[in-house]
């Protein structure tokens, strides 16, 4: 479960660490695929915490979630209205939400290890 973690990781020393830089024009499809990467990642790591996580919807949730996103993306562009701006705010929202879920599960565990050990705080 901590493979797409050390990728973000690893992602991230990546593009710090070289003079690698995106054409203006592909700034919408950028912030829509890193979106869309977090909210994979953050969904998968909900999904662990409460034991229903599948590789399978994992992996087709992430493919399906680019190529939607990409999609609305370039049928915007297309029609000159900026449609990217409705995926980021899903995606935004679903991140939103899926780190809620994870502080909630992460806090709940938390108290019941700490309620088990017999000191609440």
């Amino acid at each position: 479960m901590w493979l797409p973690i050390v990728g973000l990781l690893i992602g991230i020393l990546f593009g710090l660490s070289t003079e690698l830089s995106i054409p203006e024009e592909y700034s919408n499809y950028l912030s829509i695929a890193v979106l869309s990467t977090l909210d994979t990642l953050f969904g998968g790591i909900r999904a662990h915490l409460q034991n229903i996580f599948d590789e399978g919807v994992f992996v087709t949730g992430f493919i399906f979630n680019i190529l939607l996103a990409a999609g609305l993306a370039f049928l915007g562009v297309h029609l000159g209205v900026d449609l990217y701006l409705a995926a980021i705010f899903a995606f935004g929202v679903r991140l939103f939400n899926n780190m809620a879920i994870i502080r909630r599960e992460l806090l709940t565990k938390w108290f019941v290890n700490k309620k088990k050990d017999g000191n609440l705080l």
